[in-house]
């Protein structure tokens, strides 16, 4: 009976050794899993803290970085007409105001504004002038070529330079020339009369700077 009784004693033992290991593996495995948890949401609050300040910073270099533009003095009038910005061709050796509004007696002038947006704004921005032999007239945009380059100045945007890239003619009921989608671009259009009017000399230049 002694016998029976001790090994009884030692298998409950036995049995409540096991059960103290399996608890203290659960235990284990309960601070483990709890530790990774802290340890993935501090991670994830380090990189969310790390991209916020980076964005912050990013943000204030950008508001701190000055946006350049080159200031000009354009007259709001000329010769009584009203003045939208200022043309000029160097390889033409030509400067020019450019009207407001496309009329007659204004076109005698000097250029105009035909059609588009405001100047050096996204859109097609059109100037129309003749070809007459005179100061502040297009009598020289036969003698552009792709590559030279133009500026476009107003009271706003400043100074912007723009490159020819295309020189062509059409006839006068062609509209093409001043359509208004430009892909997100800038662009100058400059139209003059040619072949005794017969065609318009349609010249192009895109917006670099």
């Amino acid at each position: 009976m002694g016998r029976r009784i001790l090994k009884r004693k030692m298998e409950k033992m036995k049995i409540i050794r096991k059960i103290r290991i399996i608890i203290l593996i659960l235990i284990l495995g309960i601070i483990v899993n709890i530790g990774m948890g802290v340890y993935k949401e501090n991670k994830f609050r380090m990189e969310n803290k790390t991209e916020i300040t980076q964005n912050i910073i990013v943000e204030k270099v950008e508001q701190e970085i000055p946006i350049i533009i080159e200031r000009v003095d354009i007259p709001s009038t000329y010769k009584g007409f009203e003045v939208s910005a200022k043309l000029e061709i160097p390889k033409i050796k030509l400067e020019t105001y450019v009207l407001e509004n496309y009329e007659e007696n204004g076109m005698k002038v000097c250029v105009s504004k035909f059609w588009g947006p405001s100047p050096n704004e996204i859109g097609n921005f059109c100037i129309a002038g003749h070809n007459y032999e005179q100061e502040r007239m297009f009598n020289h945009l036969i003698d552009l070529e792709i590559g030279d380059e133009l500026y476009l100045s107003d009271n706003i945007n400043g100074k912007k330079t723009y490159a020819i890239y295309d020189i062509y003619k059409v006839k006068p009921q062609n509209t093409a020339p001043i359509e208004q989608e430009t892909k997100g671009e800038r662009i100058v259009t400059l139209i003059t009369c040619v072949n005794y009017s017969r065609n318009r000399l349609i010249v192009q230049a895109r917006g670099i700077e």
